[in-house]
């Protein structure tokens, strides 16, 4: 597997890079991916069949400067920004393995994820709930969805580890899907940070995921295209 630790100016093109990396392999084939990430600004990411107006106060994000962009996968509303670590997986799907369908990729890679937040924790009760969910002791500090081709699927998510939860609240609304381990509690009753440093985090998912080698040639024209033609649009971002 190949890493890959990227972060582009602006946050279209950041959620552009994922999906074409996906596309990349796709079309071309190659290793595996896992790539890193970190906004330097918070911004609001609804899954992609979100409406804003039911999981976001769009007013709020507005007043606050906050903009709101969709992904290309599905799952639910996060905010991202300083202190939150951004990950994305590229991986081949063959016949007979756990990445063969939605539920067993879910199943294999959060328990990698698991293993990997784990060591960094030795003491904590770190588990995957939900579906595609970690959680520190019952409090949330990752949430990851999945977009799949024929060849190759896209398994993202984020690292809550200094994140202003405050900032949440104000910009979220209570999710209209929610796993039962939330037992509806508001977000800053409900998530929590790791409270560890980037590096560690980077170190332990590419030891769990055996990621050994440097990405040197990231098709970087054509995530400029797709962030221009795309995730800039608000024909994409509010379509919903």
């Amino acid at each position: 597997m190949k890493w890959l630790d990227l972060t582009l100016p602006t946050p279209a093109e950041n959620l552009a890079a994922d999906e074409a990396l996906l596309d990349w392999r796709e079309e071309n084939g190659g290793e595996n991916i896992l790539r890193f990430w970190e906004s330097p600004r918070p911004f609001v990411v609804v899954g992609y069949a979100n409406k804003i107006a039911t999981e976001t106060d769009a007013a709020a994000c507005e007043a606050k400067g906050i903009p709101i962009f969709r992904r290309c996968s599905g799952g639910g509303t996060v905010l991202q920004g300083p202190g939150c670590l951004s990950y994305a997986l590229i991986l081949r799907i063959t016949a007979n393995s756990p990445l063969a369908g939605i539920s067993g990729a879910n199943r294999f890679i959060m328990e990698q994820n698991r293993r990997a937040i784990a060591s960094l924790l030795p003491g904590s009760e770190i588990s995957v709930r939900g579906h595609t969910d970690l959680a520190r002791d019952h409090f949330k500090f990752s949430g990851n969805s999945q977009r799949r081709r024929r060849q190759f699927l896209l398994f993202h998510g984020t690292f809550l580890l200094n994140f202003d939860l405050a900032l949440v609240g104000g910009c979220l609304r209570m999710p209209s899907r929610e796993p039962d381990y939330r037992r509806r509690r508001r977000h800053e009753e409900f998530l929590t940070n790791l409270n560890v440093s980037a590096a560690s985090v980077k170190a332990a998912l590419r030891e769990i995921w055996r990621a050994g080698s440097l990405l040197e040639d990231p098709p970087l024209n054509e995530i400029a295209t797709l962030a221009r033609m795309k995730y800039e649009t608000r024909e994409w971002n509010f379509k919903f």
